[in-house]
C-alpha cells in the first residue's frame, strides 16, 4: 500500500483506488490491502486531504467508503460522513460519477452512502435519500459470518460471476429499510446485489440469525442502476485469505481426506474487488 501515491508516480495501466480514513474508520488498512492483493494500487486517503485539495479524487479510478465508525456514529450511523463529503466535496464525488468510475461503500461505508443518496440513484438522482439503514431487529451489535445470495441479473459489476458467498459482518445499524415502492423498484430493476441467506443457499425470509438484522427483503447490498456504485453491510475485504473464514480447519481436514486440493487462490472477498478492478481495467480508454 503506498499512501502518498499520485497518478504521475505509476504507469497508466495501473488501478488507482482511494480508501478512506479518518475520523472513526477503522478497516482502511484491511480494505487497502485486500485491493492489493485485487491487483490494485491502493492509497489511504485522510477526509481532510480531499476536503483541503491535498488529494484529488481525479486521480483515482475506484473510491472506496470503508467501514467503522465515522464520527462515532454521532446522529445515526454514516450521518456525520455523508454531511462532511457533501458539504465540502460534494460536486467532486458527482463528476467521479459522471466520469463512469467506480464507488464501494462497506458497512459504515454503505450507510454513507446511502446518506449522501448516491444510492439507491434512481433516474441519476444521486442528491436524494430514499433508504435507510438502522438498528438491528435484535438490540445488539453483530459481528458473525453470514451466507449471501447474490442476484445473476444484478447490473453490479463487483459481483459478476459470485452466486452464492460467506462473508462476516460488524454492526449494529444494518436494518435495511424503505418504502414499499421503493423496495418494489429495487427488486424490479435488479438492483437488489446481495440477500441475507441460509447456509443451504435459501433466502432467509427475515429469519433470525440468517438475516442478522431484520432487512426487509433480507437486502444486504444494493447498487445504483448502473452497476457501477455499490455498497453492502457485509465486509468483502475481511475474507482476503482462506484462513479468516471460522471453518477453515474443518474444511482443510474434509478436503484432505476427500482428496481435494486445499483451497488456493483468491478468496470470494478479494474477487469481489478483484471485479472491480478488471472492470476498470476492460473500460478504460487505451
Amino acid at each position: 500500500m503506498n499512501d502518498d501515491m499520485t497518478r504521475s508516480d505509476t504507469d497508466e495501466k495501473t488501478v488507482r483506488v482511494l480508501v478512506l480514513t479518518g475520523y472513526g474508520l477503522n478497516c482502511d488498512f484491511e480494505t487497502a490491502y485486500a485491493f492489493e492483493l485485487a491487483g490494485a494500487v491502493s492509497t489511504r486517503v485522510h477526509i481532510n486531504s480531499l476536503i483541503s485539495g491535498e488529494a484529488s479524487l481525479k486521480d483515482y479510478d475506484i473510491l472506496v467508503f470503508d467501514g467503522g465508525f465515522s464520527w462515532g456514529d454521532d446522529h445515526g450511523a454514516g450521518v456525520l460522513e455523508a454531511v462532511r463529503l457533501r458539504s465540502n466535496i460534494g460536486e467532486a464525488l458527482y463528476e467521479f460519477i459522471e466520469a463512469e468510475k467506480l464507488i464501494l461503500g462497506i458497512c459504515n461505508g454503505f450507510q454513507a452512502l446511502v446518506n449522501l443518496g448516491l444510492l439507491p440513484g434512481f433516474d441519476g438522482d444521486y442528491r436524494t435519500r430514499q433508504v435507510a439503514l438502522t438498528f438491528n431487529d435484535c438490540g445488539n451489535f453483530r459481528n458473525e459470518w453470514v451466507s449471501l445470495l447474490s442476484n445473476p441479473n444484478a447490473p453490479c459489476v463487483f459481483t459478476k460471476g459470485v452466486t452464492q458467498i460467506e462473508l462476516p459482518i460488524r454492526h449494529g445499524e444494518g436494518k435495511f429499510y424503505a418504502s414499499p415502492e421503493v423496495i418494489k423498484r429495487l427488486l424490479d430493476h435488479g438492483q437488489v446485489v446481495f440477500q441475507y441467506a441460509t447456509p443451504y443457499g435459501e433466502p432467509a425470509q427475515g429469519q433470525f440469525p440468517f438475516n442478522p438484522n431484520g432487512s426487509v427483503h433480507d437486502i444486504a447490498g444494493i447498487c445504483d442502476s448502473t452497476g457501477r456504485i455499490f455498497g453492502l453491510m457485509p465486509h468483502p475485504e475481511a475474507f482476503n485469505h482462506w484462513t479468516n473464514h471460522p471453518d477453515w480447519t474443518r474444511m482443510k481436514e474434509s478436503m484432505k481426506r476427500q482428496e481435494q486440493s486445499i483451497h488456493s487462490g483468491l478468496t470470494p472477498g478479494v474477487q469481489i474487488l478483484k471485479n472491480g478492478v478488471d472492470y476498470i481495467k476492460e473500460t478504460r480508454p487505451c
